[in-house]
């Protein structure tokens, strides 16, 4: 079953999201609804063309929204997990953590 059709509940590792980097913001959108660029870079410590690269990848996939706005008088990009990218890294998660505990028996 591809990743972004399983249920959240079914193992399903995913080549787009564990990159380590693509794993990472996963983990930082899942978090809050959604996490301006700017923030994202910042938390991450990737420069903008790193986590553009990234969020395209990610984009391409179908697991990240990118909204734009204008707040304080400037652009801002805003970004999110899609329902399939919510599915896919909660699919994920559950892959690594099944994987961890088969190492551990």
């Amino acid at each position: 079953m591809p990743p972004e059709a399983a249920p959240a509940d079914v193992p399903a590792f995913d080549e787009v999201i564990h990159a380590p980097q693509r794993l990472r913001i996963c983990a930082a959108l899942s978090a809050a609804q959604k996490v301006e660029f700017g923030f994202l870079q910042d938390r991450l410590g990737l420069s903008k063309s790193a986590l553009s690269k990234h969020l395209s990848h990610l984009s391409d996939a179908g697991y990240v929204s990118q909204d734009r706005a204008v707040r304080d008088s400037r652009s801002r990009l805003w970004l999110s997990l899609t329902p399939a990218g919510t599915r896919a890294y909660a699919a994920h998660v559950r892959a690594l953590r099944q994987i961890v505990g088969e190492a551990g028996s």
